[in-house]
């Protein structure tokens, strides 16, 4: 196997799982509540978000499967990544990400 065909094989997966994104992930925990992360696009905004479905339900599971409430939410540190595409130029990334602060009921 070629070094060549094994980078295309890896750029493939990662754009057919989204761009080799995080995901939503909890980034604070307390016993009653806690904050969850998720990234999204500039055009698309955070409420569109793809993951945003995935934040909310790591949110309810947090809370045992109970309900939640939202105490703010609001645009959260991002990060810059380098990406190498197909041809090998290399482009920085900015990840935007949004945060939700949320405490169970």
């Amino acid at each position: 196997m070629t070094t060549s065909w094994l980078k295309t094989v890896l750029a493939v997966a990662c754009l057919a799982v989204g761009g080799c994104a995080d995901g939503a992930k909890i980034v604070q925990q307390h016993d009653t509540g806690g904050v969850v992360i998720y990234p999204f696009k500039e055009g698309q905004g955070p409420m569109l978000s793809s993951f945003r479905q995935e934040a909310l339900d790591l949110m309810k599971e947090k809370c045992g499967g109970s309900s939640y409430s939202i105490v703010r939410e609001g645009e959260a540190k991002g990060r810059t990544r380098v990406v190498s595409p197909l041809d090998g130029a290399q482009e920085l990334v900015e990840e935007r990400r949004w945060g939700i602060q949320f405490e169970c009921k």
